[in-house]
């Protein structure tokens, strides 16, 4: 996020605050924990390193970011992937999506808040991410894919929550958010991989509640996909993982997907 709020101070929020706090008209540099740059000529009474304009910048960025990933993105999804036929089955209560909706939007705000101390902390230089290539190389950079995968992964298996009394509340997303945050204060990681990793799990996140139960591929007892996933959701005590089969594997809660338990077969005996 450290990026993100460079990028937009350097293309949009250095004018915003010149506008609203200014303070006089000549160049300067800025600087923050990560980065320096040249500022516009209008410069603000709140400097880019102000920890109350920063932590106002990161508010509205995030509040807009997940509004268009939600309003967007799961949007197309929901319109030109989810299997619409879902909706009859017994357990699709009425009005559930805008229910859902409803839900997500009134929990935007409090995700917000709890997320903000791991973005702040990122932009305050306390994180292990770093710029320079050649510092760890090129083959540190390819193994740290995988690592930081794996590590999520692991991570948000072991937050199960007791679904469903969890299962609406902010704080079940919070949670199982917690192993993207930590990681970059663990362990290094390349700043530009770290915006698309996270960029990346926000969509796998979208692409794997689409419903379809396409089972007999052969990754399928290797990466948790929709059919996974979709059976978590029909029974809360299976397949927790967020990208792999193993850790359910591992810890005995894996269920494969069958296409003897695939839900539209109770919506077909309804028909």
């Amino acid at each position: 996020m450290d990026l993100v709020l460079h990028l937009a101070d350097d293309y949009l929020l250095d004018k915003v605050w010149a506008r609203l706090l200014p303070l006089n008209n000549h160049a300067s540099y800025a600087s923050s924990a990560n980065f320096t740059s040249i500022t516009y000529l209008e410069q603000s009474a709140w400097p880019r390193d102000y920890i109350p304009r920063q932590i106002i910048s990161l508010s509205v960025i995030t509040l807009i970011g997940i509004h268009c990933l939600y309003f967007l993105f799961a949007w197309l999804s929901y319109k030109f992937i989810f299997n619409h036929e879902m909706m009859r089955h017994p357990r699709f209560l009425q009005n559930q999506v805008k229910q859902e909706i409803q839900c997500s939007v009134r929990a935007f705000p409090t995700m917000t808040l709890l997320t903000l101390p791991w973005f702040q902390a990122e932009v305050m230089g306390y994180s292990k991410l770093y710029d320079n290539v050649e510092e760890y190389g090129w083959a540190y950079i390819a193994l740290s894919v995988p690592f930081f995968l794996l590590f999520t992964d692991y991570g948000i298996y072991w937050y199960r929550p007791p679904l469903p009394l969890m299962l609406s509340t902010p704080w079940t997303a919070i949670l199982q958010s917690v192993p993207y945050h930590l990681f970059i204060f663990i362990f290094p990681l390349h700043r530009w991989l770290y915006l698309g990793l996270f960029v990346f799990v926000n969509f796998w996140s979208i692409l794997i509640h689409d419903s379809d139960m396409v089972t007999g591929h052969a990754l399928e007892k290797v990466i948790n996909g929709p059919a996974h996933h979709t059976l978590h959701h029909l029974y809360f005590t299976v397949n927790y993982g967020q990208y792999f089969t193993w850790a359910d594997r591992v810890y005995g809660s894996y269920r494969q997907p069958e296409s003897s338990l695939d839900p539209m077969l109770e919506i077909k005996k309804q028909s």
